[in-house]
């Protein structure tokens, strides 16, 4: 794993439940795989990616991190499964699936973001995306520019797509369990700036600041569940009840 940066792409040790909460999603997608040229946008170090190319797939993994892609292709070589450092802007390709999972919230132009996703896909094509509820966030991430509820998000995605479909991605009770500890030790961090201080210091700074602590609230928020790591098992992609998802997962056509 890269430097710890408190985001994407969240995997390895400490980082059971960040790993798991973005595995779900690409377990859910892998199912649409078999046997078609799929794009995993924003893949991060790739270790989601693998599980597309595991289930049959011919899949292009995409990152804008040259480090995070050497790490993916001196990991998960196998055949069937490329990794290549690039903007998004300038892949020319056609996919019959495009999954892009926690990528949305960071950009700025949104709805250019749509519309170059949805200009990768062959006729009769799908992409996958997945960006957190804001209904439930409850920390400040410098690194994301907006989050969505889920009406804001359809709103968005049907713009460019004939067919947009949101599920939820929720947690069982550990999770919950988890993400009671995360949010207490979250309220503690904040409440020694009571002025807003931190929104006034570099953004360097904010985004250090934010590594170190993430690591702080994760094992806070550890005493609150048993000592066995949080697996994707313990998370689902479901329909309905969206308000309470952690995740929303959206199938566009």
């Amino acid at each position: 794993m890269g430097q710890v940066t408190g985001e994407r792409p969240g995997w390895g040790q400490g980082y059971d439940y960040d790993e798991s909460r973005h595995l779900v999603a690409y377990r859910w997608a892998a199912g649409l795989a078999a046997g078609r040229r799929v794009l995993d946008a924003g893949c991060g170090e790739g270790f989601g990616t693998v599980l597309l190319a595991e289930a049959g797939g011919d899949v292009v993994g995409l990152d804008r991190a040259p480090e995070a892609i050497a790490a993916a292709g001196h990991r998960w070589a196998r055949p069937g499964l490329a990794f290549r450092a690039g903007d998004l802007a300038a892949e020319e390709g056609r996919y019959d699936l495009v999954t892009c999972f926690q990528v949305l919230e960071h950009q700025r132009d949104d709805h250019g973001f749509v519309r170059r996703l949805a200009g990768l896909l062959a006729p009769g094509g799908t992409l996958v995306l997945t960006t957190p509820n804001v209904l439930r966030s409850f920390s400040e991430n410098p690194h994301h520019v907006r989050e969505y509820r889920p009406a804001e998000l359809a709103d968005l995605l049907g713009q460019t797509f004939a067919e947009v479909t949101l599920r939820g991605v929720t947690g069982n009770a550990r999770v919950t369990a988890f993400d009671a500890g995360r949010e207490r030790a979250v309220r503690r961090v904040l409440a020694l700036d009571p002025l807003g201080l931190r929104h006034r210091l570099p953004a360097p700074v904010v985004a250090f600041a934010f590594a170190r602590l993430s690591g702080v609230v994760r094992r806070r928020a550890r005493r609150a569940v048993p000592a066995d790591p949080i697996t994707p098992d313990d998370f689902a992609v479901r329909d309905g009840a969206l308000d309470d998802a952690l995740d929303l997962l959206a199938v566009c056509r």
